[in-house]
């Protein structure tokens, strides 16, 4: 067991305040820790202080970032999924549903959640619990104070294209025959998704398309040495949301794709679950118009106005 990650003083902190090293704090409450670091400690704002009561708290780095990394997941995980489910129970947008015909029922949505919280604690769990020692292996912070939104801002931007290239690359390899069958078939057993389907995949999937979120900030910060947690948290709170809106199954008028063309989006993903074939890439539309593999019927226009040019050329 660690010692009290926190020293705290009334001076100021200096940058990149570490953990590690410290003396016990006196109280045995997670409040009474933000009362004792609040007090000495009036430079920090409050999420820091927040922060930092929880890792005095547990006196455990491995399992103060496990607990926090694994609540985090589920209930961003599941909170975002509810609004759909009650979309789908209650028929509020259906002239907004992509597949009109193909409302999941209530059964369908439990089953899947099922599946889902089943793979969260046997198969994404023991990746969280080693995430810690493997991330600090890397050199990603856990310390106070939190890096500017600045730092986070263009980090995240990056991981968000770092994964949308891995998702694109190895989703394409595993509609390859062989591949298909035996790991993504189980995805995409609901060919008109919903939010709650985004994490419905087999062991294998989720750890290989998994990496792309975590193993790319984790790679940037054995490269660079600069990287925070909370960055860390909040770029896989975008991801999640991406990933379940992606599945929701519903294109609305103010879709983020109207606004960012290059976003991928509902319509992009819910056509990928319908034909099982085309738009591999998770955020972003790049990667299936560079290479030609875009599934729309602007897509599909511009391979036939294509064919026919080389067709009569060749005449």
């Amino acid at each position: 067991m660690y010692v009290l990650p926190l020293t705290f003083q009334s001076s100021p902190p200096t940058p990149n305040l570490s953990f590690r090293n410290s003396t016990v704090l006196s109280s045995g409450t997670y409040w009474g820790q933000f009362e004792e670091i609040s007090k000495y400690n009036t430079q920090l704002n409050v999420a820091e202080r927040l922060w930092a009561a929880w890792y005095a708290w547990m006196q455990n780095d491995v399992l103060a970032t496990g607990i926090m990394s694994f609540v985090m997941h589920e209930a961003v995980y599941f909170g975002r999924s509810l609004p759909w489910i009650f979309i789908d129970t209650l028929g509020l947008f259906n002239r907004y549903k992509i597949q009109g015909n193909k409302i999941p029922s209530l059964r369908e949505q439990w089953d899947c959640a099922k599946f889902v919280l089943l793979s969260h604690f046997t198969v994404e769990l023991p990746q969280i619990w080693l995430f810690h020692p493997m991330a600090q292996f890397c050199g990603l912070s856990t310390s106070i104070p939190f890096p500017t939104l600045w730092t986070m801002a263009y980090q995240i931007a990056v991981f968000f294209v770092m994964e949308d290239t891995w998702h694109y690359f190895s989703h394409r390899a595993l509609h390859w025959g062989p591949l298909y069958k035996a790991i993504h078939k189980i995805h995409h057993q609901y060919s008109a998704p919903f939010g709650l389907a985004a994490e419905y995949a087999s062991p294998i999937e989720v750890m290989i398309l998994g990496f792309g979120t975590v193993g790319c900030p984790i790679l940037w910060c054995a490269v660079t040495g600069d990287l925070h947690i909370l960055t860390m948290y909040i770029w896989i709170v975008l991801r999640l949301f991406q990933a379940i809106d992606a599945h929701s199954g519903y294109e609305f008028p103010w879709s983020l794709h109207h606004f960012l063309p290059f976003w991928a989006g509902a319509d992009h993903h819910d056509l990928h679950h319908e034909k099982f074939i085309g738009n591999y890439a998770s955020s972003f539309r790049w990667w299936d118009y560079v290479l030609d593999t875009e599934y729309t019927p602007d897509a599909l226009k511009r391979r036939r106005e294509n064919k026919a040019k080389v067709s009569n050329k060749a005449q």
